[in-house]
């Protein structure tokens, strides 16, 4: 049965793939989005892949002047449910800007959640981040894992999970799951989509990207002294297309009469490479060298984490399919056709 879906944030990386899916199936979409880290391109060739229209709304979810008319609209559009991916999203940053990171991902939220209750549409996708989980959890890391997050863009995370949990507690017509994704990357397989980060990229993989691309001279590889395989860090990468599907299955999830309250779930390929293992894998599939230099660790990277995600594959019926291989040969296909990201 298809879905009348908010998507805030929806023309972003993770946003953009979402919709997509989403728009396949038939679902109808609603795009709030101030393409503060996202590109209006996105949109038309959403447009262009789903073969569908959607409905946007150029508005900040962040600034109060806008609330009055995002509510307007989310209740016009009569939902039955959200996503919110809206937000800030570099660790780096938030530690630098503190403040500006608490008012724009908490005050997104607090919006999205004042117009899903106008429009009598308390469902909600939350978009979080493995970045909740602390230090010293076991791999594979399971929801139970210690939450103590090092840095404040993953305390935002965290503080708006629990505040969607004191929702879905207060108010048990809230329906609630948040999603933990570990690292995604990758593209959509026509090439059409990607991450277009501004200004450096702070992630491996778009970073590798453009390396590859010739935009950046090297890749740093943060420390080759951790008690690893070969002595980088290990982490668990994801497909953007499994993890938008991940998106849809929360979606139906939380249609289901017995869905209530609140479920934390993570998103994760469920094994870990290193980072030496993915700059091997994007040379392969980009056959283009990607030189490197090792530099020191930085503060609060841990050594190794990756998902246990056999929540999401029981309550879900969701797995990670794709392979590192296809991960980078996807996200290879994006930054070759598009060396310059939407402004190509």
């Amino acid at each position: 049965m298809s879905q009348r879906v908010v998507v805030a944030g929806g023309a972003g990386y993770i946003g953009s793939h979402v919709c997509v899916e989403l728009m396949s199936r038939g679902d109808q979409v609603l795009i709030i989005d101030d393409f503060s880290n996202a590109h209006p391109e996105a949109v038309e060739r959403i447009r262009e892949l789903s073969d569908n229209d959607l409905t946007l709304l150029h508005r900040d979810l962040a600034d109060p002047a806008h609330k009055d008319d995002i509510i307007k609209a989310v209740t016009s559009f009569k939902p039955d449910g959200a996503i919110h991916l809206a937000g800030l999203k570099a660790v780096g940053e938030s530690v630098a800007e503190p403040a500006r990171y608490y008012r724009v991902n908490i005050g997104s939220a607090l919006t999205m959640i004042e117009a899903l209750e106008a429009a009598n549409a308390k469902t909600i996708v939350f978009s979080s981040s493995a970045t909740v989980y602390g230090e010293g959890n076991p791999n594979p890391v399971n929801e139970a894992g210690n939450t103590a997050p090092t840095n404040p863009y993953g305390r935002t995370k965290y503080f708006i999970e629990e505040m969607l949990k004191d929702l879905a507690k207060g108010d048990p017509e809230w329906r609630v799951v948040n999603l933990r994704y570990f690292n995604p990357v990758g593209a959509h397989p026509s090439g059409r989509i990607g991450e277009d980060p501004n200004g450096i990229p702070n992630n491996l993989f778009p970073f590798m990207a453009q390396v590859a691309v010739g935009k950046r001279e090297k890749l740093s590889v943060f420390g080759n002294d951790y008690p690893t395989r070969d002595g980088s860090g290990v982490r668990d990468y994801i497909h953007v297309c499994d993890l938008a599907k991940g998106h849809a299955a929360a979606l139906d999830f939380l249609a289901q009469e017995s869905s209530t309250g609140a479920t934390d779930i993570n998103l994760g390929a469920g094994r870990g490479y290193s980072v030496l293992e993915a700059v091997a894998a994007f040379k392969r599939a980009s056959n283009r060298e990607i030189p490197y230099e090792i530099t020191p660790r930085r503060d609060g990277d841990i050594a190794e984490i990756y998902a246990d995600a056999s929540r999401a594959e029981s309550l879900l019926d969701w797995r990670a399919e794709k392979t590192i291989d296809e991960m980078c040969a996807d996200h290879w296909r994006w930054q070759s056709q598009n060396p310059n990201g939407y402004k190509s």
